[in-house]
């Protein structure tokens, strides 16, 4: 019989691994995805970078095989799940990779491994995301479906493409629901540069919810180098310039430290 600790179990809930380790890799990137996503946004990813990363993608509540329970709508209280879960990880060089909604918790995971246990990051990659201080609060989780499906509509990305069918629209929409609302009712409050780490800015020309001028507001966020990277494409750039963002997101993750072999995680 085997006895799997408390940490085990936190790793096995919150995070997925689509390409099996073989050699140990000088680094992990966990990926977090955007509002309504699943981990499986990031299986190609893990097909890209295997030979140089270890990649890890972050599975929120109320989806996929953790639909049952229900979704996490605090900041706050996933920030630090999330946290908790990644720990056993910083034994070696971390850097967090957050798309929309999962660059805003990747920041916040970031701040609070730095405060709270004394960890930070190796690198924060954001992408398709104001910094936390020009976050706008919203009423759209308030709103009917409709309202919900239009803007994911308006947004892309391969969501978009599940919701034109009904009968993945009763799956999806709670989530997506319970992640608007942690976006709109997120609240940031902290010091200017919490963290250290440098931070890489990406986001798509063509994005109408993050300028360039914003973009490069996340530099009062830490006190380490930050820059800013765009790409042709709107919202969800990123699908279609994964080889080239990939590469530029592995050449930018330090290779120091080799740490232990990664334990198995289930790929789910």
């Amino acid at each position: 019989m085997s006895v799997h600790t408390g940490e085990q179990r936190g790793q096995d809930l919150w995070l997925r691994r689509y390409v099996l380790a073989g050699e140990p890799r000088p680094a992990t990137l966990v990926c977090l995805p955007h509002a309504g996503g699943a981990p499986t946004f990031f299986r190609p990813w893990a097909e890209e970078l295997a030979g140089s990363l270890d990649v890890v993608s972050v599975c929120y509540p109320g989806r996929q095989d953790r639909f049952g329970e229900p979704c996490v709508t605090s900041m706050p209280v996933l920030a630090e799940e999330v946290a908790a879960a990644l720990l056993p990880l910083t034994d070696r060089p971390l850097a967090l990779f957050g798309h929309s909604m999962g660059a805003a918790l990747g920041y916040e995971v970031a701040r609070l491994l730095r405060r709270a246990h004394g960890r930070d990051v190796a690198h924060l990659f954001v992408s398709g995301m104001v910094p936390p201080h020009l976050v706008p609060p919203g009423r759209r989780h308030l709103e009917g479906d409709e309202a919900l499906l239009a803007d994911i509509l308006e947004q892309g990305g391969t969501d978009a493409a599940l919701l034109a069918h009904e009968e993945f629209r009763a799956f999806l929409l709670p989530a997506i629901r319970g992640d608007y609302r942690l976006m709109e009712t997120y609240e940031f409050s902290g010091p200017d540069r919490a963290l250290a780490a440098p931070v890489t800015v990406y986001y798509g020309r063509q994005d109408k919810d993050v300028s360039a001028a914003a973009a490069g507001e996340w530099a009062r966020h830490t006190s380490g180098p930050t820059e800013v990277v765009d790409f042709p494409g709107g919202h969800f750039y990123l699908q279609d310039v994964l080889g080239a963002l990939t590469a530029d997101v592995a050449r930018r993750v330090p290779a120091s430290g080799h740490g232990s072999r990664p334990a198995a995680l289930s790929p789910r």
